[in-house]
């Protein structure tokens, strides 16, 4: 049996404040007025996990309670001022709605109550001028909370920012006290950041910034994919691979070759996006977290951003890509925090004056250990049957025997955008999600990309393994 009931968090002793949006703010919010409301909230940060053995009502909100006031983020308002500027209200006071379903069933049933709950939640856009950007569903029985849902908007925060949240949600639960908490991390307030974006030091960071992304736009090919064959606008499909040994490969391949993990993936990315679409250079719009700038590390503040990552002679020798992919992204990731308001402006008069610029349709986002391991691994395959694998890419060597291939959803058509592709991590695997216009990259086309990176990576791995002195997989 299943019951349904509202708790309420009274909140009194919060800072409070108002100043300017902060570049991350701006951002989402515009991105999100570009979407139809009913595409709204796929950009709502969501976290959903079984606490087992549970934990007692009190508890959980009296650690809601505490995460409220150590972050401002998630009691803040944005609004538009008569000149079309976006500010952000910070309340001192308010109420915070709990919504709770209490379950009397087995761990099944809890488990699919809980699930329940965290889709009604996610499923919702927020009015980000009016109310406070977090909503929170809990699944409780004979006392005890044994399931969660955290859904917020993503003007609050980014993936990295939930992860923190959750971390700071963990410990206030378990005892620890807000002070204790707020003097381990010291995160920055979004009324502070958006203080240095406009001071001089800030302002000098945006401009330079800026400057470097249009230096890569004037040198990447307009267009890397060609047009559209039709105008219609068709469902985006998604892809997952799943793959259990990318996970040991990845760490082979970045050992071999002095570089990060995330440039593996990126190089074999970009040689994929090179040789699929015909072009010798390889443009990706990269998420970059931004948290070890300077006052970021503990944020919970939309502070990611777009870096342009630019790889010339993409389909070159593998580890070669992936040296030079190590190199590039360093300045790509030094300069991914701007004003991208002014940046796409600028874009607009660029475009104007002289024809396109570089394609920045491509879009990777390395999302792997933005949440803490506590939290439950989204499950997309649980009742599709990814049945046998297509032929890999001839020259790119066979797909590992253990890997599957899903198509959990549909999205609505995304303007503007090629592709998108997430690599997450479960405990057992690497998954690489992808969102493709099936008008340009068909479903056969987004398989043999997927493939193709996996190979790679599994090639070029068993190839350093030797001299490691380590297994590939």
């Amino acid at each position: 049996m299943t019951t349904s009931q509202q708790l309420e968090i009274d909140f009194s002793s919060g800072r409070s404040g108002t100043g300017p949006a902060t570049w991350g703010q701006q951002a989402i919010w515009d991105a999100v007025g570009r979407l139809a409301p009913a595409d709204a909230p796929r950009y709502n940060i969501t976290a959903s996990a079984p606490l087992d053995p549970g934990l007692p009502v009190a508890a959980v909100l009296g650690a809601l309670e505490g995460l409220l006031q150590l972050h401002d983020s998630l009691r803040t308002r944005l609004v538009e001022d008569d000149r079309g500027r976006l500010r952000q209200i910070v309340d001192p006071a308010g109420r915070l709605t709990v919504h709770t379903r209490r379950c009397d069933g087995d761990a099944a049933d809890l488990a699919a109550v809980g699930a329940a709950l965290h889709e009604e939640l996610a499923a919702l856009p927020f009015d980000c001028t009016a109310q406070w950007p977090i909503r929170v569903g809990l699944v409780e029985t004979a006392g005890l909370v044994r399931h969660m849902a955290l859904v917020l908007s993503h003007t609050a925060l980014d993936g990295a920012g939930m992860g923190l949240l959750v971390l700071d949600l963990s410990e206030l639960a378990q005892g620890a006290s807000v002070e204790a908490i707020s003097t381990l991390r010291g995160a920055q307030q979004p009324l502070e950041e958006a203080e240095f974006q406009t001071s001089a030091r800030g302002l000098r960071r945006d401009v330079n910034a800026r400057a470097h992304v249009v230096r890569k736009l004037r040198l990447g090919p307009p267009r890397l994919f060609p047009p559209a064959a039709t105008d219609a606008p068709e469902p985006f499909p998604n892809a997952v691979l799943s793959s259990p040994a990318l996970l040991r490969a990845v760490d082979t391949v970045a050992a071999g070759h002095r570089a990060s993990t995330s440039s593996v993936l990126l190089a074999a990315v970009a040689v994929m996006t090179a040789r699929l679409s015909g072009s010798p250079d390889a443009v990706l719009q990269v998420i970059v977290n931004n948290r070890f700038l300077p006052g970021l590390a503990s944020a919970v503040s939309p502070v990611a951003g777009d870096g342009l990552f630019h790889l010339p002679d993409a389909d070159r020798e593998f580890g070669d890509a992936v040296r030079r992919t190590h190199a590039a992204s360093i300045a790509t990731y030094r300069h991914a925090y701007y004003n991208k308001r002014l940046l796409d402006e600028e874009i607009a008069r660029l475009t104007a004056e002289h024809g396109p610029l570089a394609d920045r349709s491509c879009v990777f986002n390395d999302t792997r250990d933005l949440l803490p391991s506590m939290l439950a691994e989204p499950d997309t395959e649980s009742e599709l049957d990814p049945g046998p694998g297509p032929d890999p890419d001839p020259g790119a060597g066979a797909a590992d025997a253990g890997t599957t291939l899903t198509w959990p959803v549909e999205f609505p058509p995304r303007p503007g955008l090629s592709y998108a592709l997430d690599a997450l991590q479960t405990p057992g695997a690497l998954q690489l999600a992808m969102t493709a216009d099936s008008s340009v990259l068909p479903r056969p086309a987004m398989e043999r990309f997927l493939y193709g990176v996996e190979a790679l990576i599994l090639s070029e791995a068993r190839a350093l393994a030797p001299a490691l002195a380590v297994p590939a997989s």
